[in-house]
């Protein structure tokens, strides 16, 4: 069941309530008595649970991370300044 957000119009009074969907919405403020306000909610409307919505479905690939060693020049020795013509 969804939940809403009233404010009372005559004391401030906020509140949330859970309600079925084709449930009236409420009219009296449980404090005062007077009319309410029925508040549109900035939270979700729904909630995934479990694994892999994000990781499975709508996460971008990651990009592979180049290192220095996969640069370097395969024919390079221990205190070699590398090529010439690579400066």
């Amino acid at each position: 069941m969804p939940i809403y957000e009233y404010e009372c119009l005559s004391c401030k009074h906020k509140f949330e309530i859970r309600q079925s969907i084709t449930a009236k919405p409420l009219a009296k403020c449980p404090q005062c008595g007077k009319k309410l306000k029925k508040l549109i909610s900035g939270s979700a409307g729904f909630i995934f649970k479990g694994a892999g919505f994000y990781a499975t479905d709508y996460k971008k690939p990651s990009k592979p991370q180049s290192s220095p060693e996969a640069k370097a020049c395969p024919h390079a020795k221990p205190g070699c300044a590398g090529c010439p013509g690579n400066k």
